[in-house]
């Protein structure tokens, strides 16, 4: 199988402002009962938020956008609920592509396809042939989404592939997952209050700096996100080693430098 090679690290560029962007998507459900409304409304409420949080994260030069938009573990949720995401996702697709290609936005689907109505699957198919050439910022869409799944898979293909164990490297084993053609998400952000990174970008996460609010995602505005990345921006990232300034001038002998990645202000939340 071709794969693509990924892009250079986040951290040769401009390590004020995050390349990749990714959300977990969590309070549509909860802000429409808070309205009086069916979950489903949240939803359709949610979808209609996307454009913004593009529009917003664009001009500040974040490349890479990926939300969270249904998880495989989301087809346990009630039957109805299901159907209504699906109807909303189908809607949102047929409504947004055309607006968004025209805003040279590229959109690219993670996930699995095979469970998804056929017709889902060819509009699917069809915006990210119609975007495909676009420059602009790329949109992940995870939908369908786990990340145990995209690991097993990466290495069925593997596998498959034939390839030697000893040629299996971190660099190689990310060219097989989903998102082999961006860069690993510099920060995370959940709303709705949970902690948990539920099953999102395993893999991807390991150095992410994540950022969790208990703002619903309908409530998420312009104004918090430009609060989120001023909070990035104070950030330093070591990826496990020190950065020069880190470095003690010298050391006593028998007084080893017992400062540790995590001595630096703790994992941005609210």
């Amino acid at each position: 199988m071709q794969v693509e090679s990924p892009p250079p690290h986040p951290a040769e560029n401009n390590a004020n402002i995050p390349v990749h962007v990714a959300f977990i998507m969590d309070g549509n459900g909860r802000w429409a009962q808070k309205q009086g409304l069916p979950r489903v409304a949240g939803h359709e409420v949610g979808v209609q938020c996307i454009q913004a949080v593009l529009e917003t994260l664009g001009a500040k030069g974040v490349q890479y956008v990926t939300v969270y938009a249904f998880s495989t573990e989301n087809w346990g949720r009630p039957q109805d609920e299901v159907d209504g995401i699906m109807d909303v996702f189908s809607q949102a697709i047929a409504s947004q592509t055309e607006a968004l290609h025209e805003k040279n936005v590229r959109i690219v689907h993670l996930g699995r396809t095979e469970n998804m109505a056929q017709d889902l699957r060819d509009a699917v198919a069809e915006s990210q042939r119609l975007t495909a050439g676009n420059t602009g910022i790329t949109f992940n869409v995870a939908f369908d989404y786990g990340g145990r799944v995209e690991i097993l898979e990466a290495v069925r293909r593997i596998i498959k592939d034939g390839l030697s164990p000893d040629a299996i490297d971190e660099e190689l084993f990310s060219r097989y997952l989903f998102t082999a053609h961006c860069p690993d998400p510099d920060l995370i952000i959940r709303t709705g209050g949970e902690q948990r990174i539920s099953n999102f970008l395993l893999w991807q996460s390991a150095y992410s700096e994540i950022y969790h609010t208990p703002t619903l995602w309908p409530d998420l505005d312009t104004e918090e996100l430009e609060r989120v990345l001023e909070a990035f921006s104070r950030r330093r990232r070591r990826y496990g080693g020190l950065n020069p300034e880190d470095q003690p001038e010298y050391q006593h002998e028998g007084q080893p430098d017992d400062r540790h990645e995590d001595d630096s202000p703790q994992v941005l939340q609210e």
